[in-house]
């Protein structure tokens, strides 16, 4: 991204912003997979798109492969699109000071995170919002997840991740 389609965005900042929430509440409600739903909707409400990120959170979802036992694949979405937007490159790879803006940012991701929902583990996410958690690799446990509505509760928190994101994003890109 060019600085040009940089400023674009700064000036259109709560629009872009309010964009990412929407789209991650949707996508989340029409496709599911929280990490991927969330990296859907940061790249969409920026212009963004790139395949291989998109593809490379399949994996992400419900605490990682549907574990509940991981941290949330929303806010590992957020993070792996900060990392996109801000971490170290390949060449730079032995460079062991060049990801410390990304760890900034994603710890910053984090913080807010916490002071909005308490806990970063998906089945602690769960049980905050819902009361209880679920197994989502067994086909009795997806049921009532669904019949629960956990895709509502869970839409909500990809909206604010992606949310959170877009904003921490287009905040230092407005400080560069």
């Amino acid at each position: 991204m060019d600085e040009s389609e940089k400023k674009e965005i700064i000036e259109r900042a709560e629009e872009v912003i309010e964009k990412a929430y929407e789209l991650g509440e949707k996508y989340e409600q029409e496709c599911t997979g929280c990490a991927q739903t969330t990296i859907a909707a940061i790249f969409d409400a920026l212009g963004i798109r790139n395949d291989d990120v998109f593809k490379s959170s399949s994996g992400l979802a419900d605490g990682l492969g549907l574990s509940g036992n991981g941290t949330c694949g929303a806010l590992v979405g957020g993070a792996m699109a900060i990392g996109y937007f801000f971490g170290r490159e390949r060449n730079d790879f032995k460079d062991m000071l060049k990801p410390m803006k990304s760890y900034l940012l994603s710890k910053e991701l984090y913080d807010k995170f916490i002071k909005r929902y308490g806990v970063c583990r998906c089945h602690d996410v769960q049980e905050s919002l819902m009361g209880r958690k679920f197994n989502l690799l067994s086909k009795k446990g997806f049921e009532k997840a669904m019949e629960f509505g956990m895709v509502k509760h869970c839409s909500k928190v990809v909206g604010t991740a992606a949310k959170l994101t877009a904003e921490i994003i287009i905040d230092e890109w407005d400080l560069e």
